[in-house]
């Protein structure tokens, strides 16, 4: 007789439970074991825990190549649209170092791509020759739907020289050389977001956006003309139907050369007049903006572009041209206008601004939240939005439920399982249902419990990673994303050193303990970035090693902060940090993480958080500080942090730390760079909007000390969550860009008769 299930083997089971459709568990043991055996050649005596990974990996993915290869033969059939010592330290991660059993590799589908080279202007039309040739590899990942027997394809590319690559100085002795221009082919996709703050840097990142986007299209188009699955015949002709069966979504400014790739490929080789070339970009492509910050948006320098892609230099210019002529017509003797909306920027450095071109060749523009939209048209995009204001939409983003949710806090899916049952897994809207059980005094407890659990669980993950004990009943005060001047990770610290100073000078009085976590990564050319890192553990250092601070308070940078380390910290966090200047977050996802999982936000109204406010009520957030229209007046009389430098008494003893050397006694100067910023040159306002927040901060201590009121509010944010799933904002996309209908529609497995 087996034993009844604990409470953890039941959460484990509902983590799994419908995500990987297992049918046949003992034919799945029999392939685990043929995997260990037949291709890692291992026994169980000498496998290790990676083997058995691999083994495992094997198993899963036989289960799904029967899936993957009937979803594309559905596809066909149907014809639908297709840190040492503080300081952030990087290193390289070769994640492929052992391969990867998730991915094959498609050698006859390899693909040349060009760099290089000139242009030569003939009768038969423009020709791109003398190029430097790479080929690309593709390599298909399968992605399973959810339990609907659908397995889509993502597939990567990886650059390869050609095999002849300066054979000729390999065999006359030049072998170094031979080597070298190899491995300068093989770079472009062998480090990802190169340091662009160089030259070299930002050719290599140049390459990559063009040879990932060459490779596609080319792809794409072998796949338009061949009409049936498996086929490589061409049977199409005809690009008419082009825009009705592919869609291309420009995902920020960094795919951008995919307009005038695609207008090269239809003009040069496949013979379209430009307008009809024109008219199949724009219908195929829609353009996702994803900042307002303008140093964000690429502009590449001419001279780059004339070097890497003459060809496509000459088409950015015609497109430029037919575009200008749109507006002069529109808005006629309104020069400032047609500079202001040039594809092409005069200075000093002559630059192609790569927006402006994904606005010019798409069909659909949209930002990522309503504010966010709303901000494009008014200002950045505002003579775009004037020119063309039907093409302007909002696709406010969202996350998984899966991963965000079942996966990562299998506790909390399970306990709101019990009373609403598995269907919110899929339609996230149902956790509407759990408002009826913010009373609900076993509910309350459930999910408090949980939480408790997660915390407990991420404090002994910390003990061992970063040797910090760290008091479990204790605040879990979160913020974890980009390190970024506008995410203000500044204004963290100013609280946590408020805390500590008050602490320090009533040592007798009681405050609510607070866990401080701060996580993220710095761009490798981003100082100020670099330096609000060593900031955070400088002042880690001295509060976590102070007797008198005790548990009260303690603050931990999280490294490497990555997926897998998501997935720990936030189910077990109280209080979510969102605190961007107003106007400046494009969305945030993290931010709706935090709140399906359990934690309160406290925030400003900025990106998604306006949403997420909206949805739960304001009452269940703590908003603080300046709205965008704040920060606009505050623009327009001019911010000048010394005002309140000058009257708030704690924000000046924090500086005077800083400026002194108390967080770090070695190098007194060390933060000099940070309090310069903040007192002289702060585009994002910290100290404008410190007081509002160390307000806020006493609600959050205050609501903190009853926790059957905090856990109600946790229930209604949870509650409140549904919009935000990732189901929505694809349905969304697909009907109001891509023009198709979304369906839940379960295909047959490859053993099921139809």
């Amino acid at each position: 007789m087996s034993r009844p299930l604990s409470d953890h083997d039941k959460r484990k089971q509902i983590s799994v439970r419908g995500l990987a459709g297992v049918e046949n568990v003992s034919e799945l043991k029999k392939n685990f074991n043929r995997h260990l055996h037949f291709t890692l050649v291992k026994d169980r005596n000498v496998a290790t825990p990676r083997d058995y990974y691999f083994a495992l990996a094997h198993t899963v993915r036989d289960h799904l190549v029967g899936r993957w290869i009937r979803t594309q033969q559905h596809y066909y059939e149907k014809d639908p649209k297709k840190i040492s010592g503080g300081w952030q330290m990087e290193e390289a991660d070769d994640w492929l170092r052992y391969g990867n059993p998730w991915e094959k590799a498609r050698p006859e589908f390899m693909l040349p791509v060009h760099f290089y080279g000139r242009v030569e202007h003939t009768p038969q039309g423009a020709k791109w020759v003398d190029t430097q040739v790479v080929l690309a590899m593709p390599y298909d990942t399968p992605v399973p739907g959810y339990r609907n027997n659908t397995v889509n394809t993502m597939r990567l590319w990886s650059a390869k020289a050609p095999n002849d690559f300066n054979l000729k100085d390999f065999n006359v002795g030049g072998y170094i050389q031979a080597v070298l221009d190899r491995n300068l082919a093989e770079n472009i996709s062998r480090v990802l977001y190169p340091n662009d703050n160089f030259f070299e840097g930002k050719e290599l990142r140049l390459k990559q956006e063009y040879f990932v986007v060459a490779a596609t299209l080319q792809d794409i188009i072998r796949r338009f003309k061949s009409s049936k699955f498996g086929s490589r015949d061409p049977v199409r002709t005809s690009f008419d139907a082009f825009p009705d069966k592919v869609a291309i979504q420009l995902n920020d400014t960094h795919p951008s050369l995919a307009i005038p790739e695609l207008m090269r490929i239809l003009v040069d080789l496949e013979k379209l007049d430009w307008d009809k070339a024109w008219d199949v970009t724009v219908r195929t492509c829609a353009y996702t903006n994803h900042t307002v910050l303008p140093e964000a948006l690429e502009r590449w320098p001419v001279h780059l572009m004339e070097a890497l892609l003459p060809r496509h230099l000459q088409i950015i210019y015609e497109i430029n041209q037919r575009f200008l002529n749109r507006v002069a017509a529109a808005y006629p003797g309104d020069m400032d206008r047609l500079r202001r909306m040039s594809l092409v920027e005069e200075g000093a450095v002559k630059r192609i601004n790569m927006a402006h071109l994904c606005i010019a060749g798409s069909h659909a523009v949209n930002g990522v939240a309503r504010i966010h939209s709303e901000i494009l048209k008014k200002t950045i995009f505002k003579d775009f939005y004037e020119l063309e204001p039907h093409k302007f939409q909002n696709k406010t983003n969202g996350i998984t439920p899966r991963r965000w949710l079942v996966l990562c806090n299998p506790g909390l899916a399970e306990v709101i399982a019990e009373r609403i049952g598995e269907d919110y897994i899929s339609d996230l809207d149902q956790l509407r249902k759990l408002l009826s059980y913010v009373d609900d005094e076993a509910f309350i407890r459930d999910v408090a419990k949980v939480k408790q659990e997660n915390k407990l669980k991420f404090a002994a993950y910390l003990e061992r990673e970063y040797h910090v004990h760290i008091n479990p009943n204790s605040l879990f005060d979160v913020q974890v994303k980009r390190i970024h001047e506008y995410k203000r990770q500044l204004l963290n610290c100013l609280h946590v050193i408020t805390l500590y100073n008050r602490i320090k000078k009533e040592p007798n009085k009681f405050f609510v303990p607070r866990t401080v976590m701060i996580g993220g990564k710095a761009a490798p050319g981003y100082h100020m970035a670099k330096m609000i890192i060593k900031l955070i553990t400088s002042i880690g250092d001295v509060v976590n090693n102070d007797p008198v601070v005790g548990d009260r308070l303690k603050v931990i940078f999280l490294e490497n902060y990555r997926v897998s380390l998501a997935e720990k910290v936030i189910p077990a966090s109280d209080l979510s940090e969102q605190i961007s200047t107003a106007g400046t977050e494009a969305s945030g996802t993290g931010n709706m993480k935090f709140m399906l999982n359990g934690a309160l936000t406290i925030g400003t109204m900025d990106g998604a958080n306006v949403e997420m406010a909206e949805e739960a009520g304001e009452e269940n957030f703590f908003i603080f500080g300046m709205r965008v229209e704040d920060v606009d007046r505050l623009d327009q009389r001019g911010y000048n942090a010394q005002e309140f430098y000058d009257r708030i008494p704690e924000l000046r003893q924090i500086i005077e730390q800083l400026s002194s050397g108390f967080f770090s006694p070695k190098q007194p100067d060390l933060f000099k760079d940070i309090v310069n910023m903040l007192m002289h040159h702060d585009r994002f306002k910290v100290f404008a909007d410190y007081e509002a927040y160390i307000q806020c901060q006493e609600k959050v201590s205050n609501l903190y000390k009853n926790p059957r009121e905090w856990t109600r509010m946790v229930i209604r944010n949870i509650a409140t969550s549904g919009k935000f799933s990732s189901d929505r904002t694809i349905a969304q996309y697909a009907r109001e860009i891509w023009g198709v209908e979304p369906t839940r529609e379960r295909l047959a497995a490859p053993d099921e008769v139809v």
